[in-house]
């Protein structure tokens, strides 16, 4: 049954990112024939931007050691975006190399975990990122910014709003088009998150240039998103099935399932484009493939009705 509520936009876009954030943390190599198809099952479904792979050296993530292979079999088409994941120029290269016109770097709001994921400082990475972005953009690719531990970090607690924000618009002006903000340890709250949001806004990054990246540690991933919403932002990355965690923080736990973001979003009547009964079976083939249940609830709740 859909109620909507006031206050909320009318259609949102899903940023899928479970065959890069959701696999990246398997200890067992997935097939690149079973990547592909979990990619083809999930634009089969509905979604339309699909965060393939990374461009990280082989040796710091395993899991995505194959990114040639795998954009080289997956299917091409206008109406599909395929961003990936670059830390540097060399996988800036490579990515272009492959044809790819989206690309994303990750950032860090709290030194400690810069220095973890990047082994860098905040400054360090930002001048690392920055001619990557320059390149980018003269290349015409889209830029994706990730911006993590917005919340909170494991080794450093609180993080201030006013850090966030300071560390975030470095980001932006280096050229980037779109800002997601990671809740990388899954820590904060709605009020938190409205908080965080107004801010942004009031230095100069407008909501529709922001995502939000909600981990479900604390089972907030939903409510956050709702705070998200109502402040504004209409792009919401989440993994099907619940896949994922971070390499680099033991603390953060699964991200927000696809398919719970896709039920709440389909009862406030607002349009995604996502065939949900489709979306849960193809998590559910996926984790047959993996050796475990998937820890989406909706997924549980569908797939246990068959």
């Amino acid at each position: 049954m859909r109620a909507p509520l006031d206050g909320l936009p009318e259609r949102v876009t899903v940023y899928e990112v479970g065959p890069r954030d959701g696999l990246q943390n398997e200890k067992a190599v997935v097939p690149v024939a079973d990547k592909a198809e979990f990619v083809v099952r999930l634009a089969a479904a509905g979604l339309r931007t699909i965060e393939t792979t990374s461009f990280v050296h082989p040796r710091w993530v395993p899991q995505l050691a194959d990114a040639e292979q795998l954009l080289d079999v997956l299917p091409r088409r206008p109406d599909l975006r395929y961003p990936v994941l670059v830390p540097n120029e060399r996988g800036l290269s490579r990515a272009l190399d492959n044809g790819v016109t989206e690309i994303a770097v990750f950032g860090s709001a709290t030194e400690t975990f810069a220095r973890r994921n990047l082994n860098r400082t905040v400054d360090e990475s930002i001048a690392m990122f920055a001619p990557v972005v320059e390149r980018a953009r003269a290349e015409g690719l889209w830029v994706r910014a990730y911006i993590s531990m917005v919340c909170g970090d494991p080794w450093e607690g609180d993080v201030p709003i006013a850090q966030v924000v300071s560390v975030a618009k470095r980001l932006m002006d280096l050229g980037c088009s779109q800002l997601s903000l990671g809740d990388t340890i899954g820590v904060g709250t709605p009020g938190h998150v409205t908080a965080l949001i107004t801010a942004l806004v009031e230095a100069g990054i407008g909501t529709e240039r922001l995502a939000v990246h909600f981990h479900d540690t604390y089972g907030q991933a939903l409510a956050n998103t709702l705070a998200a919403l109502r402040a504004g932002v209409t792009t919401v990355d989440a993994s099907a099935g619940g896949l994922g965690g971070c390499p680099y923080a033991e603390s953060a736990t699964g991200n927000l399932a696809t398919e719970d973001l896709v039920w709440m979003l389909d009862g406030l009547g607002i349009d995604t484009g996502v065939d949900l009964a489709a979306l849960a079976a193809t998590s559910r083939w996926m984790a047959d493939r993996l050796g475990r249940p998937s820890p989406s609830r909706v997924v549980q709740a569908l797939t246990s009705k068959d």
